[in-house]
């Protein structure tokens, strides 16, 4: 029987109305393109990650269009998608897979890479844990820009519990691929502190993610540590160089500056 991963956080992070949804993710693209902070990349150079904030899309849409903005030119090239992102509501070992065979937003259903998660089981920092997957945020937020910037493709999501850097770089480095596949890490930046502070903290760890150095990831820099360090431990093997995109937090975009969020896009190629 296919099952299907119905949307947790439609209508709360995001509108779960399709029109609403996709005219908002549309204007900030639009914006993302007319004001790019970062307009050294260019597309001889070709994302192969992406680092992406998951927060709802009032606070960090604007950021995350940033970065998926970058992918337009790569929408008949990019036919996978490995999605990693931090869980939030259920604690447990290694990386969680899905059981489902497609992920559901109000823009459609998304088919899964099924035989590359088969493969994947036979690691032993993964199994299938559907409970993480259930109410988690941080995969679902990133679905509809996907679908907005690519044509069709499969995924392969998977949820990142307590692992080392070395644990996910393995997992992606089983699901590498070539041109054909894309990789997205789900993650924000310092929680919490007044703009000053995270601004200051976030700068840190756009320094760091740029410079390929997981080692100075703190547990506060980044709710999406483990698996932001996987990546980079994973990209340095691979030769690649990390740009930062945009970098702001929630009292840059709907909130009050006390108490803010960080939330930062990178590409990597």
């Amino acid at each position: 029987m296919h099952t299907i991963r119905p949307p947790a956080v439609a209508g709360m992070f995001y509108p779960a109305d399709a029109g609403e949804l996709q005219a908002q993710i549309n204007d900030f693209l639009r914006h993302a393109t007319a004001t790019s902070v970062a307009p050294g990349i260019t597309i001889d150079a070709p994302p192969k990650a992406l680092i992406a904030p998951h927060a709802g899309y009032v606070y960090s849409g604007p950021i995350a269009a940033s970065a998926y903005a970058r992918l337009r030119p790569l929408r008949a090239q990019i036919t996978r998608v490995v999605l990693l992102g931090p869980a939030h509501r259920v604690a447990f070992r290694g990386l969680a897979a899905s059981s489902a065979h497609a992920f559901r937003t109000p823009l459609g259903d998304i088919p899964l890479d099924t035989a590359a998660l088969a493969a994947l089981n036979a690691l032993p920092q993964v199994r299938v844990l559907d409970d993480a997957h259930a109410l988690e945020h941080s995969l679902e937020v990133q679905l509809p820009f996907l679908q907005t910037v690519l044509n069709a493709f499969t995924l392969i999501p998977l949820v990142v519990g307590d692992a080392s850097y070395a644990e996910v770089a393995a997992v992606l480095e089983q699901v590498w691929g070539g041109p054909e596949t894309l990789i997205v890490i789900s993650s924000d930046l310092s929680h919490y502190h007044d703009y000053a502070t995270a601004r200051r903290m976030d700068t840190a760890t756009s320094n760091a993610i740029e410079a390929l150095q997981p080692e100075r990831l703190d547990y506060d820099h980044a709710c999406g540590r483990t698996p932001v360090g996987g990546l980079l431990t994973a990209a340095r093997a691979h030769g690649l160089h990390a740009e930062i995109v945009d970098l702001r937090n929630s009292g840059d975009t709907a909130g009050p500056r006390d108490q803010v969020v960080g939330y930062g896009a990178y590409v990597l190629h």
